[in-house]
């Protein structure tokens, strides 16, 4: 007689779980989600290959979302990615690739905005 109450309780809870489970990822996948930080994407036109420095886009952009490296050189990354399951996705970014003295050397910037 244990036995069964305790089976049928394991299997309850088992149950619960599942559902709670179930629940939680239905309602995550309704809904839609935001990485990254907002940033003046109209100012991009301001930055000029050769003459703009690192001080100058921090104070057109603020702080960079993302800082790397690339061909050992650094780059700063302006961001904003919205996904959404249903409906369509919003994304701008900012590419910022830095000379040794600070200077931009290149960038790249990317819209999915109409």
């Amino acid at each position: 007689m244990k036995k069964s109450i305790t089976q049928s309780a394991l299997k309850a809870t088992k149950l619960s779980a599942f559902l709670l489970f179930g629940s939680i990822a239905a309602s995550q996948l309704t809904g839609c989600f935001t990485v990254g930080q907002e940033f003046a994407a109209h100012r991009v036109t301001e930055i000029k290959i050769g003459q703009t420095k690192r001080q100058d886009i921090s104070e057109l952009f603020g702080t960079p979302w993302r800082t790397g490296i690339e061909d050992g050189r650094p780059t700063w990354t302006y961001g904003i990615y919205k996904y959404a399951l249903f409906g369509g996705n919003d994304s701008q970014d900012l590419l910022i690739r830095f000379d040794p003295q600070g200077v931009v050397r290149s960038y790249t910037f990317n819209s999915t905005r109409k």
